[in-house]
């Protein structure tokens, strides 16, 4: 009975050992794959981040360039501004008439002589 009892034991040590050493393989093989999963995931989410950093850098450049140019367009519409209003402050409208006639519509007094630069394009 003594033995019977002791072989029993045995053959259950052995079979737990094969179970251990199937579970173990199987483990490792899984381990294995799950490793390499776990890699590609986090290559992926690291690429997925540089990508969208890099999106933001771009387009904060163009946002940089476009708040330049409006900067420079409220300087002039400042400046026109400032011409209208040196123009309205003004008490006399035929000076400014004058001006304008000169300036924009290119008038001249009968005894004014002007010369034009032609050799500009």
């Amino acid at each position: 009975m003594y033995a019977e009892k002791e072989s029993g034991s045995r053959d259950r040590k052995a079979a737990r050992a094969v179970l251990k050493k199937a579970y173990n393989k199987k483990y490792r093989q899984n381990h294995g794959l799950l490793k390499f999963v776990g890699t590609a995931v986090s290559l992926l989410l690291i690429l997925a981040c540089g990508a969208s950093i890099f999106s933001d850098m771009l387009e904060y450049n163009e946002k940089q360039a476009e708040l330049e140019k409006l900067k420079l367009r409220a300087e002039q519409l400042e400046a026109e501004n400032a011409e209208y209003e040196s123009i309205l402050n003004e008490e006399d409208e035929r000076t400014y008439m004058e001006r304008l006639a000169i300036e924009k519509l290119g008038y001249a007094y009968p005894d004014e002589r002007r010369f034009y630069d032609t050799t500009r394009s």
